[in-house]
């Protein structure tokens, strides 16, 4: 199979894998683009029996590479740290590889979870819970044993407490949504109560480039009272539309002096639990 075949078949389920273990849109692109290169310029391709395994030990071993070399920076980020949001492009349903980048563990709160986990440890988790990988062949693709590799994804299952059940439907989430936005608006306490869990956390991550909160915001009065202090500051001077940020509708704002937020959302008890905003405009070049 020539690398252009290759490519056209494999590069959204790389691309998945490499997003899940970065939270990164640009670098994942980069690794992908890189790996499949890389693979072109081997000159011995026609003695790889697998190629799809052969890409992914590629594009695993330098997502640890980067989240490796990383590391102090990641120590050092101002504020929250939240992955790029990831914008659904309006791919066609029918397309089977958009299966990876549907499910709900591409939503930010999973991709939070996920960070719990050392790079190794991730790298294994992914390659057995959402691409399904033998032990056996996940042991090659990181240069494990296979017992090791079983002993690191039970550990790593434990540790991250996801119920997807508690995601609402899209066409659920949207309209819960939009009810949001409306209620902000237009001041409806009482609605916004309906909507939003009073336990609900704010993340907000601006990186330390433009004005977001450096520690998150509890509670659903503190919350309010933030939202409801930004839009009286902007008031006639942004923009907002609605769009699909990480398997889920969220939230695209723009203000007049060109700064942009992008929101996701996380649920529990068919409420509002979490609410993420990206303002790093570094995390945003891609959009």
């Amino acid at each position: 199979m020539s690398t252009e075949e290759l490519y056209k078949r494999y590069k959204t389920e790389l691309f998945s894998l490499a997003y899940r273990m970065l939270g990164s849109v640009m670098d994942a692109e980069d690794i992908v683009q890189d790996a499949f290169l890389s693979y072109d310029g081997l000159s011995d391709v026609g003695t790889i029996r697998n190629e799809r395994a052969f890409l992914y030990k590629i594009v695993t071993n330098r997502c640890i590479d980067l989240l490796r070399s990383s590391a102090k920076k990641r120590e050092m980020y101002v504020g929250p740290w939240l992955p790029e949001p990831l914008i659904e492009k309006g791919a066609s349903d029918d397309d089977p590889s958009i299966r990876y980048l549907r499910s709900e563990s591409i939503s930010t709160a999973y991709l939070l979870l996920l960070q719990q986990l050392s790079a190794k440890e991730r790298a294994v988790f992914l390659l057995r819970e959402i691409f399904h990988y033998s032990f056996e062949e996940i042991a090659d693709i990181v240069g494990k044993s296979s017992v090791n590799c079983r002993q690191i994804f039970h550990r790593a299952k434990k540790s991250i407490h996801f119920d997807p059940d508690q995601q609402p439907p899209v066409s659920i989430a949207e309209d819960k949504i939009k009810e949001f936005v409306n209620s902000l608006l237009q001041g409806n306490t009482t609605k916004l109560l309906e909507l939003v869990s009073e336990n609900v956390v704010l993340y907000s991550d601006g990186g330390g480039k433009v004005s977001a909160a450096q520690v998150p915001v509890v509670g659903f009065e503190q919350v309010l009272k933030l939202h409801q202090k930004v839009i009286n500051k902007h008031a006639g001077k942004f923009t907002y539309s609605f769009l699909m940020v990480n398997g889920l509708p969220g939230i695209r704002l723009r203000l007049d002096e060109g700064i942009q937020y992008v929101y996701s959302f996380a649920y529990r008890d068919h409420k509002i639990e979490a609410i993420y905003n990206v303002a790093n405009p570094e995390k945003l070049r891609h959009l």
